[in-house]
């Protein structure tokens, strides 16, 4: 385990050769997707001359410290330019070649360097003749790290120089036409997936269309999204994910009238179907104006002034009721709450904004001082009760920076509560403000009513966070939304999907994009049909897909859905210690589901490789995964960490770290390559120790790594197969053909299962 900012990435091949045509080589990894030859330290060279010869002085090797990226997209034609930085640290030229894995009909437009030397010249190399020279480095490397680039293009280039003690830049760009699938179009910029290169990238890039954009989505790194207009989208990826490993996959859909959608479908044959996830988009509301028919919003702010809050934090929550006040319509309606152990409105019912509203809103917040206990549970039967003036989108921002400590206290009587004393179907969006808040009870309010959590740490300011909600809660596009799936002929698809999360749809506002994830059986087409209040009118939308085009190449879906599946176990368990301590109370640990939801937590977490503050041991070199009991025992280890955490914990840091980890799960889009998570003394964690490849996860055991799907199994192999033999070269080739050809590309021996076979391949 590693402590430190998430991160990686990496570029091509790099080759440095030695001038001594006669010495030999060996290879070495600089970065991500560079390799470098260098001189081995103990070569010597024979000549005829029988004086003695110096023993070569091994050098560092050129490096590559830094990738600038920049894609500019078209409609369908996408233009890649690679600016790569690389120092050489030693004290003699060194000359390289370059090669770059490049998605399989890209066109190079440019190749170019720094520096002195011949113009380069470069050829592209089809994926047959790269993989060819793949294999001809391994075998003679014994490092199949290369591996998990076959299946695609290589540009290959001249040689060059690179200066002693110098800094050089590459420059590289090419083309490719994307495939689009319906209103989907995706492109690839390929890096590798091993988690031990820490070569910085940033990526930048600019989506135009002829049609509308409705939305840019990645599933392997998270991106910021600026749009111009309509159909000019930019994406930047934050410079905490520079380091952050893996291929970048982004897709973005188009539309003409209304919400657009798209599948991605992996198949798991073993169980009659596969996973999917469902990517919907609305389209941008005009800049200037909202449309006259945009659905209004009736906000209700509910404040907490007990003694706690007095201070600055008061000051910052009353700044920020004025900014959300301030940013409401015309047409839109508010209403203020106070409480501690009273409970006090502003007005009986929500008034339209007005300037006489806003006015005499502005003078009641700043009367309000701070003082007194915490009555949550009345100032939520208070806030929830008032009924919303027309076809208003009802929503509450619910403050507060304490436990309930006046009337009801009961964490499990107020979940009660919110469920069924919410007859308007208010959304509340909860803000615990300090770490001496409930955590669960709050991230259970906003999750039962179609709203979200936010936590102001003590250091953070309350007004910035409710204003960044606030802003996200513009334009409604889609209220009440709700799916059905259906079968060809239009009837319900009975027992086609299952597992569907989330399994209650949020409102989408402007900008907002769905994304659903779920299981499917059978290979008969399916129709999502989504229904909702689309711009104050109720509208259908049908979307049909052909599960023709499932492939294990989109190993992110079921990734993805175990990811949301472990959270939603784990909250599930957090919710079963609402009142834990109370007098009368029963223990979790005892109640025959916590034992299910274990289980199931153990089986997700061990087969995808996805780790959890509960089931870190797991990466623990000492942890045994292959003994007969190994399942018992990991189960025993997390039934203990989730009593004594998830159970227990409702406050503090310790509790805020738990929440923070929940919504990462809950509402992943993409993936979380280093298993990273915030720790109780709320430093961030990452593991190199498993690793996520292609469709499969690995655990690292001393020199060896261990195919998932081999734990609690006899791990004696029943094929041992060498790198750089025959058999080996056939074993890559149906992996390639499974799209499965990372999992052989370690430094260390692999214990993989292919075709219901173990198979161990020795590196060394």
């Amino acid at each position: 385990m590693i402590r430190r900012p998430i991160g990686t990435a990496f570029i091509g091949l790099l080759m440095l050769t030695s001038s001594a045509a006669a010495q030999v080589a060996s290879f070495r990894p600089v970065a991500d997707h560079v390799y470098v030859i260098v001189p081995q330290t103990r070569t010597v060279v024979i000549h005829p001359d029988p004086r003695p010869r110096p023993v070569p002085v091994p050098q560092p090797a050129v490096q590559v410290t830094g990738v600038d990226a920049h894609v500019a997209i078209r409609d369908q034609a996408s233009t890649t330019t690679l600016q790569i930085s690389l120092s050489n640290p030693s004290n003699r030229r060194q000359e390289a070649e370059l090669m770059l894995p490049v998605p399989v009909g890209a066109v190079v437009r440019m190749l170019d360097f720094q520096g002195a030397g011949q113009e380069p010249s470069f050829q592209v190399l089809p994926r047959e003749e790269a993989r060819r020279i793949y294999n001809d480095i391994v075998n003679r490397s014994k490092d199949p790290a290369l591996l998990e680039f076959a299946g695609l293009n290589v540009i290959r280039s001249s040689v060059f120089p690179v200066e002693a003690g110098s800094t050089q830049k590459i420059k590289v760009i090419y083309e490719n036409l994307l495939k689009a699938d319906g209103d989907r179009v995706d492109y690839l910029l390929p890096r590798t997936e091993a988690l031990d290169y820490r070569v910085p990238w940033r990526i930048t890039m600019e989506v135009r269309s002829h049609r509308k954009i409705s939305t840019v989505y990645s599933p392997s790194h998270p991106l910021t999204i600026e749009r111009v207009d309509d159909k000019h989208v930019k994406a930047t990826m934050p410079d905490a994910a520079s380091h952050t490993p893996g291929s970048l996959r982004v897709s973005y859909l188009m539309t003409d009238n209304g919400l657009s959608a798209s599948l991605f479908a992996y198949p798991d044959p073993k169980a009659g179907g596969g996973y999917f996830l469902l990517l919907a988009g609305v389209p941008p509301l005009p800049k200037d104006k909202a449309p006259a028919d945009t659905i209004k919003r009736d906000v209700t702010i509910v404040i907490d002034r007990s003694g706690s809050m007095n201070g600055p934090k008061i000051k910052q929550v009353r700044e920020a009721a004025m900014q959300v006040i301030a940013g409401l319509d015309a047409g839109e309606a508010f209403n203020i709450i106070v409480y501690n152990e009273a409970v006090e409105s502003f007005s009986a019912q929500p008034v339209l904004k007005s300037d006489k509203t806003e006015t005499a809103a502005r003078k009641y917040l700043e009367r309000m001082t701070a003082r007194g206990g915490t009555n949550i549970h009345d100032a939520l039967v208070e806030a929830l009760r008032q009924k919303p003036g027309g076809d208003m989108l009802p929503i509450v921002l619910f403050l507060t920076d304490g436990l309930p400590t006046i009337g009801e206290t009961s964490e499990k009587a107020i979940r009660e509560m919110v469920k069924k004393g919410n007859p308007f179907k208010r959304r509340v969006f909860t803000f615990g403000v300090g770490v001496d808040v409930n955590t669960p009870l709050l991230e259970a309010i906003a999750d039962t009513t179609r709203a979200s959590s936010e936590f102001v740490l003590p250091d953070e300011d309350v007004e910035l966070k409710v204003a960044a909600v606030f802003k996200r809660l513009t334009g409604p596009v889609l209220a009440d939304p709700a799916i059905n799936v259906l079968d060809p002929s239009g009837g319900p698809a009975m027992g086609r999907t299952s597992d569907l999360i989330p399994n209650r749809l949020p409102d989408l506002f402007d900008g907002d994009q769905l994304v659903m994830v779920g299981r499917y059986l059978g290979e008969q087409p399916l129709t999502f049909e989504l229904k909702g209040n689309y711009l104050t009118k109720p509208r259908t939308f049908r979307f049909d897909f052909s599960l023709g085009n499932a492939t294990t190449k989109n190993a992110f879906v079921p990734r993805l859905w175990a990811s949301r599946k472990i959270a939603l176990l784990i909250d599930a368990i957090r919710a079963m210690g609402a009142d834990i301590g109370r007098p009368g109370a029963p223990m979790p640990a005892n109640d025959p589901r916590f034992k299910e939801l274990v289980d199931e937590i153990v089986k997700l977490s061990t087969e995808f490789g996805i780790l959890t503050e509960y089931t870190a041991f797991l990466a623990r070199e000492g942890t045994d995964l292959a003994a007969a009991d190994a399942l018992v025992r990991i189960e025993r280890e997390v039934a203990g960490n989730l009593a004594a955490r998830a159970v227990r914990s409702r406050s503090g840091y310790g509790s805020y770290n738990q929440e923070a980890n929940l919504k990462q799960g809950k509402y992943q889009v993409y993936l979380n390559a280093d298993n990273s998570f915030v720790q109780q003394d709320m430093t961030r964690a990452e593991f190199t120790t498993v690793q996520q490849v292609n469709d499969r996860a690995f655990y690292r055991r001393g020199n060896q790594w261990i195919d998932s799907r081999l734990i609690n199994k006899s791990q004696k192999p029943d094929k041992v197969i060498k790198v750089g033999t025959p058999e080996y070269e056939q074993l890559m080739k149906t992996l390639a053909e499974q799209n499965r050809q990372g999992c052989a590309a370690f430094k260390e021996d692999v214990m993989i299962e292919v075709n219901s076979q173990a198979c161990l391949l020795e590196v060394h």
